[in-house]
């Protein structure tokens, strides 16, 4: 639910940025559900790794992607379904990956993390190079291919967990990536559907909410199935504060600037109220500015300054107020750019606060249970076969339950 949230409020921001603070969230909601102590202190380190990892997946275009799942014939339908799981698989793996190997990190298996960023940088150049520019594989021309330079750094990630034995990483990332990829593409079609339905609901936001429900269950699916090492590895204050200003302040800052900008801000109010529509544009802006400042000083005073010793010791307490904090300023964000503050307009925004206190309810009631499965690349195989299959079968109640519908692409001319 809270990755699911989190990503359906990503819709108003989209890009990298938007995908990151998703991601980072749901990062914190396992720390917390784990229960691990040794893992509390690696707070910051994993948000930013949740973050940077699903935010990987921004960079990628989908949007014509999505139309070809609101055709009518079954081979661009299917391939659609097939290319958003592509997609969401890429988000859920890079996301999920990266969050693994934070967990995995230890005194006794250290994760070297300049080669891993240096070789997922260049297994990307080097996959767009030949899939795109040289072999034209082109997934959705005329946009973006960038997909392709995502596909080349999980195939480097996939050799260094591999190379490095990092299992319990691995098992992580692919079940996040099944989880993300599955819900995107089932999204996709339960967006269809409600849109044949003519029910008056934003049923895009649907289907982001799918991606992230899925890839969370994915995540969360990965990290309670596998068997974690107990960390010894001490994490010092000097090493936090990166991940700290990376996290809370440069990802919410880049959100701000790029999603608070007056003539959105304008157009988006002056349908809603009458008034001095830039004098409220302004205020918004500074509101949300506001709460990023206000967030970042206190973290920054709590979770570093006064940690007396050099080596940070985090609660559980201190692991939720940050995960209420950085999740809910995210909702008011949503809630302030769409001005569903002072308009209903925007039913689902409101669903996005019930999410919310469903999920602080339910938080100490939920107890961890750890079970290794281990990778168990055969069943793997089985089960994504039967995925596949799946997706064909939903094609097929699309393309037989509505007519020509707007917005609907073709990849292939027949």
């Amino acid at each position: 639910m809270t990755l699911g949230t989190t990503w359906a409020i990503r819709g108003q921001f989209g890009h990298e940025h938007g995908a990151a603070w998703a991601g980072g969230v749901g990062a914190i909601i396992i720390l917390l559900i784990s229960k691990r102590e040794d893992w509390y202190s690696k707070l910051f380190k994993a948000t930013l790794a949740a973050a940077i990892g699903w935010g990987l997946g921004g960079i990628m275009s989908y949007g014509l992607v999505v139309g070809y799942g609101r055709g009518s014939d079954f081979i661009n339908v299917y391939y659609g379904f097939l290319m958003l799981f592509v997609i969401g698989g890429l988000y859920g793996f890079l996301g999920g990956g990266l969050f693994g190997l934070t967990l995995s990190d230890s005194s006794e298996s250290k994760v070297k993390w300049p080669l891993l960023l240096v070789g997922m940088t260049a297994g990307g150049i080097i996959l767009y190079f030949f899939f795109i520019m040289q072999w034209e594989w082109l997934m959705t021309p005329p946009r973006d291919e960038s997909w392709a330079a995502c596909l080349g750094m999980a195939f480097f990630l996939i050799w260094f967990l591999l190379h490095h034995k990092f299992n319990s990483a691995l098992r992580v990332a692919v079940f996040s990536g099944l989880g993300g990829g599955f819900g995107f593409a089932f999204g996709n079609f339960l967006q269809v559907l409600g849109h044949v339905s003519e029910i008056s609901f934003n049923f895009w936001n649907v289907m982001e909410y799918s991606l992230g429900f899925f890839g969370g269950i994915g995540m969360a699916y990965g990290t309670f199935t596998s068997s974690w090492d107990k960390t010894k590895v001490n994490q010092t204050k000097s090493s936090n504060l990166v991940p700290i200003m990376v996290a809370v302040l440069v990802i919410p800052f880049v959100v701000w600037q790029q999603s608070f900008g007056m003539e959105r801000l304008v157009k988006t109010y002056e349908n809603l109220i009458e008034g001095d529509i830039e004098t409220i544009a302004h205020v918004v802006r500074f509101i949300a500015f506001g709460l990023i400042l206000i967030q970042f000083g206190y973290v920054l005073l709590k979770y570093h300054y006064m940690q007396k010793d050099k080596l940070v010791q985090y609660t559980m307490k201190d692991v939720k107020v940050f995960f209420m904090s950085h999740f809910g300023i995210y909702i008011i964000f949503s809630l302030l750019v769409t001005g569903a503050m002072i308009s209903t307009y925007r039913i689902e925004q409101y669903l996005y606060i019930i999410n919310f206190i469903i999920i602080i309810i339910a938080l100490p009631r939920l107890n961890p249970v750890f079970e290794e499965r281990g990778l168990t690349t055969g069943k793997w195989g089985r089960n994504l076969l039967l995925v596949m299959l799946f997706l064909a079968f939903l094609a097929i109640i699309a393309i037989n339950s509505h007519g020509e519908l707007q917005g609907a692409h073709q990849r292939f001319e027949f």
